[in-house]
């Protein structure tokens, strides 16, 4: 025996439009079969918001999140029928407001953008020499003070297994440096040529890339352990910009992960940073890199960067340098860039794409 559903009651009339009453079935109520979606529009029946579909597609409903379904359907429906009375629409509702122009018929400009945030950001990436500090300070103080203090440390600790290992990275840098005939370079003695001897020639070479800038490991490496002997000494003290001690402490709150990426080896910037003129801010940094995972110029150095720091996407790294070639590279990598301004850098390309900064605080978190 075939159960037919009971046919639908007439649907009450407004003027010539009908009006739907939904009543929304109750949580614990069993679902009702397909004959009987529609019945009692005026008792006790209702209308599953995510069982009916009209044929013409609009916004999803806002408790159901379909599309079309009854609910917004009935909604649509709701407010063309108040529309077409003159009633106004009940509060909460979003209507399209006009354009808004100025006096003259333009319309107004948008706002500017604003500051660089963190929001997706996971991990900071820092240049030290005119980012987290002055160009001066690296230049006039640690620089001159590896110079006029190389032949000390070279002789003072000769033939320990540190200094022996400086000493052959810059033999084989300086074989290297011989045959491309780079300037300054001299040959190295071999060691049975005598200790003076073999400092003479290590000290003029050490100076010829001091002199040029040059960003190698075997410089960076024996830089590092002269700066620490200064360190130590209370001969140095590491110098930062006012506004990055508290940017490093609010970062760290925050729990974005701060690292350094230098040409100076990682002791020397461990030395930096841990004896500044603010006291130790190792605290607020979870590591350091420097050539050893490739030139600052290369976009591959900053690929083995992000394969370090633990995030899903280049793109959750920020790094922050005063070198367009840097930024350059960082960005080909997938990574995120400001570039700092700070006084004494030099200057950038024209039209150079890159967003920048004169200050820390200028990096929202």
């Amino acid at each position: 025996m075939t159960t037919m559903a009971s046919p639908l009651p007439p649907v009450p009339q407004v003027g010539k439009a009908p009006l739907l009453v939904v009543r929304r079935r109750p949580a614990t109520a069993p679902l009702p079969s397909l004959a009987h979606l529609m019945t009692d529009w005026g008792g006790a029946g209702w209308i599953r918001c995510d069982s009916i579909r009209f044929g013409s597609q609009v916004s999803g409903c806002r408790a159901c999140r379909v599309p079309g379904c009854a609910s917004s359907q009935l909604r649509r429906r709701r407010r063309s029928l108040k529309a077409a009375a003159g009633v106004p629409p009940a509060a909460g509702i979003s209507t399209p407001r006009p354009r808004r122009r100025l006096d003259d018929g333009r319309r107004p400009r948008a706002a500017p953008a604003n500051p660089p945030g963190l929001a997706p950001v996971q991990s900071v990436v820092l240049d030290i020499e005119g980012t987290t500090s002055p160009i001066s300070f690296v230049t006039d103080v640690l620089f001159p003070y590896a110079r006029d203090n190389v032949r000390k440390h070279l002789d003072a600790t000769y033939g320990s297994d540190e200094t022996n290992d400086d000493i052959a990275l810059l033999r084989a840098q300086v074989e290297q440096d011989l045959a491309e005939g780079v300037a300054g370079a001299v040959p190295v003695p071999p060691d049975e040529a005598g200790k003076d001897e073999v400092i003479d020639a290590l000290v003029a070479n050490v100076e010829a890339m001091i002199k040029a800038d040059r960003k190698i490991t075997s410089l960076k490496q024996l830089q590092g352990h002269i700066w620490r002997t200064g360190f130590e000494g209370q001969e140095i003290k590491g110098v930062v910009f006012d506004d990055v001690p508290p940017a490093l402490e609010r970062w760290h709150a925050s729990g974005i992960k701060t690292y350094i990426y230098s040409s100076g080896s990682r002791e020397a910037q461990r030395l930096i940073f841990g004896n500044t003129t603010y006291g130790d801010l190792r605290k607020h940094l979870c590591g350091f890199f420097d050539t050893m995972v490739g030139t600052k110029r290369e976009p591959r150095s900053y690929y083995e960067i992000w394969q370090s720091v633990g995030v899903n996407r280049p793109s959750q790294i920020l790094f922050l340098t005063d070198v367009y070639q840097e930024a350059t590279a960082a960005k080909a990598a997938g990574l995120e860039v400001l570039i700092s301004i700070r006084p004494g850098n030099a200057p950038l390309p024209e039209n150079h794409g890159f967003q920048t900064i004169t200050t820390f605080a200028e990096i929202l978190t």
